[in-house]
């Protein structure tokens, strides 16, 4: 039976996002890919960190996994790391929160206000506004387009319950237990992704077993413009080494 990995989409995304990925990574892993809270089938669920954990234990196996996400879905499998058995975590472009306690609050109550404003204007007219963010500048077309239409999955309320519950201002940050995740973490970036590739190589400091890869001519969501090369960082080991490129 082939191993599971659990993979963890980002917010404003549902499952479908991680498709051609899981596609990539056929014949090497069985790929689950959940809805998470306040998102696409599962726009009901509680959106809470205790609940994503949950959540992913009550889909996942007993034995050891991978588990993948992210952004926001790498931020929930940071999370729940500390809790489930996994033997590999993998993060595209997530970090460990807000560590000053000032910036966090307002980090909140931006995202607050953000949620109010998605469910005043819809989901429609929100999924235009969060595609033009610098995050996801310089994507292709294609990418574009399936982006959108994925958002488009997901309903106003949904996401902003994801946003007030799982929010970078709602995580409690875990920069000072990244010396305590013993297991191999790959930290996956986009080349074009400055703020987070910094991020990365800030937790890779800290990570007692970790390595940094970094997909060429990609920005923020590297496994939506080169799912074949995340696939391939996602089943490389998860040995320590300095940055590469895959």
């Amino acid at each position: 039976m082939l191993p599971p990995v659990v993979l963890l989409h980002g917010f404003t995304q549902t499952r479908q996002s991680w498709r051609r990925t899981a596609n990539e990574l056929a014949g090497r892993y069985r790929a689950i890919t959940p809805d998470l809270p306040g998102h696409g089938q599962s726009a009901r669920r509680t959106a809470s960190f205790d609940a994503c954990t949950a959540y992913i234990r009550a889909l996942a196996p007993a034995t050891p996994f991978t588990l993948a996400g992210y952004s926001m879905g790498g931020r929930i499998a940071l999370t729940a790391a500390f809790q489930l058995p996994i033997d590999h975590l993998v993060l595209v472009g997530a970090g460990p929160g807000i560590a000053d306690d000032e910036e966090r609050v307002q980090r909140r109550r931006r995202d607050d206000q953000l949620a109010d404003r998605i469910e005043r204007i819809g989901v429609e007219a929100f999924a235009k506004e969060w595609a033009e963010q610098p995050l996801f500048a310089h994507q292709p077309e294609r990418v574009r387009n399936a982006a959108y239409a994925d958002r488009l999955r997901n309903t106003s309320h949904g996401l902003a319950n994801a946003l007030r519950g799982l929010g970078t201002g709602v995580m409690p940050p875990l920069w000072d237990r990244l010396d305590q995740l013993t297991v191999p973490v790959t930290l996956i970036t986009g080349e074009r992704d400055e703020k987070f590739r910094a991020l990365a190589e800030a937790m890779r400091q800290r990570l007692p077993n970790a390595t940094h890869i970094t997909i060429p001519n990609t920005g923020h969501a590297a496994q939506l413009e080169d799912p074949a090369k995340v696939a391939q960082a996602i089943y490389q080991s998860g040995s320590p080494s300095s940055s590469t490129s895959a």
